[in-house]
């Protein structure tokens, strides 16, 4: 099975107070998140349908940072942008707007973190088709 890197675009409708594992409690305002990972082991692209399933309440396990948005029931995975075959995480992440979690998936690189927010679906779309520019539009 092939990986790469890929960007989850998740929809929040409200406000929530999250307890995100080890990074603790964080309030997260209404709007679009973007969390860019990847999935280079033995599974590949197979850890996008877990992250699915986790969004879906089938899976309830938390794992990773993301384990605990996607867990939450008021978000929605709403799109998956995927680059097969390419380690360009930590240069999609930079490319995407600020995060309201500092260290939100990246305890494993430099960067400030893997997830991005805006309010502003139609902005962060923009924002993740300009870091996959060989791929066709989200949506």
């Amino acid at each position: 099975m092939t990986g790469g890197t890929y960007t989850l675009l998740i929809e929040l409708p409200g406000s929530i107070e999250l307890e995100i594992g080890a990074l603790g409690m964080h309030n997260l305002p209404e709007g679009w998140y973007a969390y860019t990972g990847s999935a280079f082991g033995a599974g590949g692209f197979s850890r996008i349908d877990r992250h699915r399933r986790v969004a879906s309440g089938e899976h309830d396990v938390r794992h990773w940072h993301i384990d605990y948005l996607l867990g939450h029931p008021a978000t929605t995975l709403a799109d998956v942008r995927r680059q097969p075959e390419a380690d360009v995480e930590c240069a999609v992440a930079d490319a995407l707007p600020d995060s309201p979690v500092a260290g939100f998936g990246s305890s494993d690189c430099d960067c400030p973190a893997h997830l991005a927010y805006d309010a502003d679906e139609a902005s962060l779309r923009s924002a993740i088709q300009a870091a996959y520019p060989d791929e066709k539009p989200m949506g």
